[in-house]
Formats: C-alpha cells, sequence, structure tokens
C-alpha cells in the first residue's frame, strides 16, 4: 500500500497529516502536483500545469490497495475502478457504490455554470475537517493491517 496525494489542490495539513500518519504505520506517502507548487516530500513527481497531468500521473501510479486523497470526483471514480481507495481531505471515503451519483451531481453543476449559473463554492476548512480527515485515514490504515 501507499498513500498518493493529489497535491495540487490538498490544504497543507492534509499533507502534513498524511506525512505523520503515513511512515508511522510503514505506508509511502507520494506526492503528485505541477511544476507550480511547491511541495517538499521524500516521493514527490512533478508534471506539466495541463489540466489532467497530476490525475493521469496518479491512474498510472495508483494500484489495488493503495489509498488516494482528492477532492476530484473524476479522478477518485477512476482510481477505484483500480481497486484503489479513494478519500476526501474532508475525510469522506469515497465509495463505489455512490460514484454515479456523484459523478451525475458533478455533470448537472458543470452544465449549470457553463449556462451561466453560479454554484456555491466549498466553505472555508475547519479544524473539524482536520479532524474528520485524521480520524479517516486512521481507520483506512487500522484496516489495512486487520
Amino acid at each position: 500500500m501507499k498513500i498518493i496525494i493529489d497535491a495540487d489542490a490538498c490544504p497543507k495539513v492534509v499533507l502534513q497529516i498524511c506525512l505523520i500518519y503515513g511512515p508511522s504505520y510503514g505506508v509511502p506517502v507520494w506526492t503528485v502536483a505541477s511544476f507550480n507548487h511547491q511541495i517538499i516530500s521524500d516521493n514527490h513527481i512533478i508534471v506539466g500545469n495541463g489540466p489532467q497531468e497530476a490525475d493521469l500521473k496518479i491512474v498510472n501510479l495508483s494500484e489495488r490497495g493503495d489509498l488516494v486523497v482528492t477532492q476530484d470526483i473524476g479522478l477518485a471514480a477512476m482510481v477505484l475502478g483500480k481497486g484503489a481507495k479513494a478519500i476526501s481531505p474532508m475525510g469522506r471515503e469515497y465509495l463505489p457504490e455512490v460514484m454515479n451519483i456523484l459523478l451525475e451531481e458533478r455533470e448537472l453543476k458543470a452544465k449549470y455554470r457553463r449556462a451561466g449559473g453560479r454554484t456555491k463554492g466549498p466553505s472555508k476548512r475547519t479544524r473539524e475537517d482536520d479532524e474528520n480527515f485524521e480520524r479517516e485515514l486512521i481507520r483506512v490504515l487500522n484496516k489495512r493491517k486487520g
């Protein structure tokens, strides 16, 4: 198992939590980001700044049993298809049985925005969000061991 972080849009606190818990569970942590981001990680992969370059690298890097940290629903769907797990920086596990609904909702919102509508963006990150992510990461890591 390895933890792969979509570091282009990952909150720094989530990256730090992964860099603490991954090694303490004997799980390597990989970060993938475009050259526009300054990421400090032992296993960092730099990609170009094309719109899907980090996502494609993460999909190619992921394997059955890995854990991918991303807020990108499309990327989560692709790695789930490879047998990896995926969680959001908010601590929500992406489950295969609800991915169709999430993808459809994402498409409807994109269609609405293309037609000139406005959708609500993400709310400001809270300490509770950090705690939820930490709890979910620990749960996934413990499940792997047992």
